[in-house]
Formats: structure tokens, C-alpha cells, sequence
């Protein structure tokens, strides 16, 4: 689905540059420059990380969500991807109150790298647990990542309805005129 798995190092550069822009957020800061701080750690960013892909930051807390925004589809380059998306999460969600810098250490955080989205024409086609979901209908959107129906324990069906609420939609709106693109994503 992408041309270039990340490497271990890749994933693990990604969660630390997550991290120091959480950090940088939480203290009213700008995200580090990605290639500087890449550079500063003597890694040279390979296809993996300068490919466009989608990208979500989730953080928590204690178990408990505490931010999580991120783009579904490959706007800019991973590691630029990853960078915004971190600082966004910490202190943009309209969910929660900006993370504070007394709270950075106590973050657990997951970086999800996406692979381009595919339509399916059925959503029986969707496999939940390896499957990301975008659901479109009467121009509301509502996506789930591949991990949240497992960690949530849904089955295909209860995942769509809770879909469908995220968008603003009734439980059962998936059952018609709806539209599915799914994507898998490396989560770590």
C-alpha cells in the first residue's frame, strides 16, 4: 500500500520527534524543525519518512484519550506529518483543554503512519482490526483507525453505527448511500 516501510529507528525518531512537539506546544512553543532535529540525532531521512502520507498522533493519559488529530491522506511528508499533528493533538482538539507542560512526562504516546485510502464497495469488505474507516454520506465525514474498533470491541457492524454518530449521522445511516474508503496504518 506505501512504497517504503518505516525502519525501527524511523519509528522510533517519530516518536521522539512527536514527543518534543508535544512538549513544544505545551509550552506555548513551535514544533522542532523535523530535518534539524533529524540531523541533530545523525539520521538522514529516507524515502520512508520524506514520502506523503497520512498521519494521527493519539496521546493519553492514564488509559483515557487526551488528544488526537491527524490527516487521513498524504498532504505533506510523514515526518512533517507527524511533526504538525503531535503539536495539534497536545494543544488543538477542540475535545480537551490544551495539554500543560506539567502533563508531557505522563503522556503515553502512538504515532499512526496511513497508507493511501481505497474504496470499497461493500462494507463487508471491511476487516475490522486491519482496516481504517472513512465513511461519507450527505457530506459528513467520520473516520476510525484501524485499532479503535478492536480496542473498543466491536464487531463490523457496531464500528459503522458508531461511525455513523461520529459523523452526525443515525446509528443505521451506513446501510444506505453511504461511501467507504478504508486504509491500514504501522501504528507503534
Amino acid at each position: 500500500m506505501t512504497d517504503h516501510a518505516l525502519t525501527h529507528a524511523e519509528k522510533d525518531f517519530l516518536r521522539d520527534l512527536a514527543r518534543e512537539a508535544v512538549k513544544a506546544a505545551a509550552a506555548g512553543r513551535p514544533a522542532p524543525d523535523p530535518m534539524a532535529l533529524a540531523e541533530s540525532r545523525g539520521l538522514t531521512p529516507g524515502p520512508a519518512l520524506l514520502e506523503h502520507r497520512g498521519a494521527f498522533v493519539t496521546l493519553t493519559r492514564g488509559g483515557s484519550l487526551r488528544g488526537c488529530i491527524g490527516y487521513i491522506e498524504g498532504i505533506k511528508p510523514l515526518i512533517e506529518a507527524v511533526a504538525d499533528n503531535a503539536a495539534s493533538a497536545a494543544v488543538r482538539d477542540p475535545r480537551f483543554p490544551p495539554v500543560t507542560p506539567d502533563e508531557v512526562t505522563d503522556l503515553e504516546l502512538e504515532v499512526s503512519a496511513l497508507s493511501p485510502l481505497q474504496t470499497v464497495a461493500d462494507p463487508e469488505d471491511i476487516v475490522i482490526g486491519r482496516h481504517g474507516i472513512l465513511l461519507e454520506k450527505g457530506g459528513r465525514r467520520a473516520v476510525f483507525l484501524p485499532q479503535v474498533a478492536v480496542e473498543q470491541g466491536w464487531d463490523l457492524e457496531t464500528t459503522l453505527g458508531h461511525l455513523c454518530l461520529k459523523a452526525g449521522l443515525p446509528p443505521g445511516a451506513w446501510q444506505e448511500g453511504a461511501r467507504f474508503q478504508v486504509f491500514t496504518a504501522e501504528v507503534f
